[in-house]
């Protein structure tokens, strides 16, 4: 528990569970027989991915990224910088980001247009958190865990500042 804040948990370390193993079956069957490379946004995927990953019962090569836009904020800030890149080879592979969250779309949207200059075959994505109501730029995760209404969320990998990701499940604050 936070200091002086009271939790409300939106989903048990239970329900995330169930939802990652769902979509490693679904996207062990999507991604079944192609060349498939997983490329995690740090530091909020990196629990997600981990479980997610485990999941796949297919062949995965897993790269890393590392974006910024929130600093220590609740907010997006829009100036998405790229702090780390991946550094394998993405020619005529499958390219499926996974991240915590989406909610602006400016993360994804820059590192999508990033990633195409590295010729993949395909880009999809995968988010944990989709937070469509904050949506700024015409961006649709492929593959989402759950929707979730415009609420600050921690846990499972999201932070509050830069504590609280080792949460295994994710909440708010009432």
């Amino acid at each position: 528990m936070i200091e002086n804040k009271k939790e409300k948990v939106l989903y048990s370390r239970e329900e995330i569970d169930y939802r990652v193993k769902e979509l490693g079956k679904e996207l062990s069957e999507v991604y079944r027989g192609k060349k498939l490379v997983v490329v995690s946004l740090l530091r909020g995927s990196f629990i997600f991915t981990a479980d997610l990953v485990r999941e796949l019962d297919i062949p995965v090569e897993i790269e890393f990224m590392t974006t910024a836009s929130y600093g220590n904020e609740e907010i997006s800030s829009g100036d998405v910088k790229i702090l780390q890149d991946v550094r394998g080879e993405l020619v005529g592979k499958e390219v499926l980001i996974v991240d915590d969250i989406i909610d602006s779309g400016h993360t994804i949207s820059k590192v999508i247009k990033h990633l195409e200059g590295k010729n993949p075959n395909t880009i999809k994505v995968c988010v944990m958190l989709d937070k469509p109501s904050r949506r700024q730029v015409e961006l649709e995760p492929d593959y989402v865990g759950y929707e979730i209404p415009d609420v600050f969320i921690v846990g499972y990998g999201l932070n509050y500042g830069e504590y609280y990701r080792n949460i295994p499940y994710i909440f708010t604050f009432e």
